[in-house]
């Protein structure tokens, strides 16, 4: 399906910018809103200037008219919300917040317009789980005061209220339930397990493994992620669908796998594992294999590698920068 004009709610960070992105590159007009709490504005730097690119500067969590012009909007994807345990820990109030108003606001437009609305879940609502790999049926283990709760229960209100929506107003909803989305552009203390280990890695520093290192992720590189989303998108399906890749790899052998990968000497060190910390985290794909024809396609290593190329190209930017200052 071709969609006329896109709303991407956090439309500036990691992954919303490349959703902006790919959307652009598809002929689809696009409008980024974003508060930029968590966000960085050179994310879409490049897409200042590409016609059908239109920046707004909003908080969902009040209502906000994304304009549209004469032919409306028929795809919105919300995405806005705090993502790693470093911002939804210093912005507890503002993630439960984006979850609830900004999910019912970003659904009265996709409402009013009479657009497809997909919402960007996480893994997350699975929790620490008792189910592996974990499907769309499994109901999850959450902690529902811990210390990552804000952003789990943000969440899985946010599924609620998206199926409440559907269910009661016939707004066309769809659900996804991304698993460790990884790429260009995510902030180097982001304090997400890829970022920290890579910056950590250029820079020569110890790389900080939580635990014993041996509990999992699924690592699913950004390029993936978007395709899902857009096939979720184009289809019928209200979901929830889980985005992942099922294999998965230990903390441990990600640290070990990105000192290879950027020739580092930095040592491992083993630190206080946090509260709440999931054992695994695998997802079940047959949903979306079977009704979307999606899997990820981007090996690790090449991910990695070409995340680690990125990091590495901008920290020269940096120097060039600093050195022409």
């Amino acid at each position: 399906m071709r969609f006329r004009h896109a709303v991407v709610t956090g439309g500036a960070g990691f992954l919303g910018s490349h959703l902006c992105t790919a959307l652009l590159d598809r002929g689809t007009a696009v409008t980024c809103v974003d508060d930029l709490s968590t966000a960085d504005p050179e994310n879409v730097a490049h897409l200042r200037d590409r016609p059908g690119f239109t920046a707004i500067h909003a908080d969902v969590c009040e209502a906000f008219d994304p304009g549209g012009g004469p032919d409306g909007v028929d795809l919105l994807l919300h995405l806005a919300s705090p993502a790693s345990p470093a911002d939804y820990a210093r912005l507890p109030l503002h993630t439960l917040d984006t979850g609830s108003l900004g999910t019912r606001n970003a659904l009265a437009v996709a409402r009013r317009q009479g657009a497809r609305f997909v919402l960007a879940s996480t893994s997350e609502v699975y929790g620490d789980p008792q189910q592996h790999p974990q499907p769309e049926t499994y109901w999850g283990n959450v902690n529902p005061v811990g210390p990552r709760s804000v952003y789990d229960e943000a969440k899985r209100f946010a599924e609620a209220l998206t199926m409440a929506e559907a269910g009661t107003r016939g707004t066309n909803t769809g659900i996804v339930r991304l698993f460790n989305t990884y790429g260009p552009r995510m902030r180097g203390h982001d304090g997400r397990a890829v970022p920290t280990f890579i910056r950590q890695a250029l820079a020569g520093e110890p790389l900080t493994v939580t635990g014993d290192g041996r509990q999992t992720r699924s690592l699913t590189y950004v390029d993936d992620t978007v395709a899902g989303i857009l096939a979720m998108a184009g289809s019928e399906l209200r979901g929830p669908v889980n985005l992942g890749n099922p294999v998965e790899i230990s903390m441990l052998d990600l640290a070990h796998t990105i000192l290879r990968l950027t020739g580092s000497r930095s040592p491992i060190r083993l630190v206080e594992r946090p509260a709440d910390d999931p054992g695994v985290r695998c997802p079940d794909i047959t949903l979306a294999r079977g009704k979307l024809q999606w899997e990820p396609r981007v090996p690790a290593e090449e991910g990695l590698a070409r995340t680690i190329a990125w990091y590495r190209e901008r920290q020269q930017r940096l120097r060039m920068g600093a050195n022409a200052a």
